[in-house]
């Protein structure tokens, strides 16, 4: 018993047919005279067909703006329907376009206010002069200046700084004075030259009695000086927080002066 065998044939498996595929196979066939001066795009979600002109690449004799059709006709029914159903997007040539700019307005900013301007204080020397000025008849009121003031030269000047502070280290009116530095100033004033400190000018003239003292003779105690204005008595810097001023001799037992 002989057993035959016979081979079984299969048929080459096929692309499955769409609209889509037909209409790409049409357009394929038609491509020839097409050329390179269009184009077909297929997309999934529809069918457009678009012919674009390529004036660079168009074939001798044809016209630059002539496009080429593609012949619909040997689309099946199903693709002519896609075509059909398709919606056209079409603008006028004369199309113009516009954009809404808001409007934009310039604000000028608001200047600031002017800086106050500063406050002007007086110098040390003017609110001394000031402060002089103003405790001056208060002591002359209080101290009243003695009678030997009048035709004294040493006492005229001395009562001419009757207010002045009584500064430590001071030599000057402006910059208040201490004992010796208003003695030593007024001096000046006439002249004279004493010796800056207390002790040196105690030693600078020639002693008197207290009898034989006359009115512009220093007055000394130890430690301190001042100007014997005659009677009980004299004008001096007496110390911080008081300012020159005539006043009654308070030394129990002082030493007069005599300069020159």
């Amino acid at each position: 018993m002989s057993e035959s065998t016979t081979r079984a044939r299969h048929r080459a498996a096929r692309r499955p047919s769409t609209p889509l595929t037909e209409l790409a196979s049409v357009a394929s066939e038609q491509m020839g005279t097409v050329g390179r001066r269009s184009a077909v795009v297929a997309a999934s979600s529809g069918l457009m067909v678009s012919m674009l002109a390529l004036p660079s690449s168009a074939a001798p004799g044809e016209s630059g703006g002539a496009l080429a059709a593609v012949d619909t006709a040997a689309l099946t029914a199903s693709a002519r329907a896609v075509l059909n159903t398709s919606p056209v997007v079409s603008a006028p040539a004369e199309a113009v376009f516009t954009v809404d700019a808001p409007a934009v307005t310039a604000v000028k900013p608001t200047p600031p206010p002017p800086a106050p301007e500063p406050v002007r204080t007086q110098t040390r020397a003017a609110s001394r002069t000031a402060e002089r000025a103003a405790a001056t008849p208060a002591a002359t009121a209080n101290n009243p200046v003695p009678q030997s003031v009048s035709g004294n030269a040493v006492l005229e000047v001395a009562a001419r700084y009757v207010g002045v502070p009584y500064v430590s280290g001071g030599t000057t009116p402006g910059g208040g004075f201490d004992c010796s530095g208003f003695t030593s100033y007024v001096y000046a004033q006439l002249g004279i030259s004493l010796p800056r400190t207390s002790s040196a000018q105690r030693n600078a003239g020639t002693v008197v009695s207290r009898a034989d003292a006359r009115p512009g003779d220093l007055i000394w105690s130890p430690g301190h000086i001042g100007i014997y204005a005659g009677g009980d008595m004299m004008i001096d810097a007496p110390r911080p927080g008081k300012t020159v001023q005539f006043r009654s001799i308070w030394q129990s037992s002082p030493t007069f002066i005599r300069i020159g």
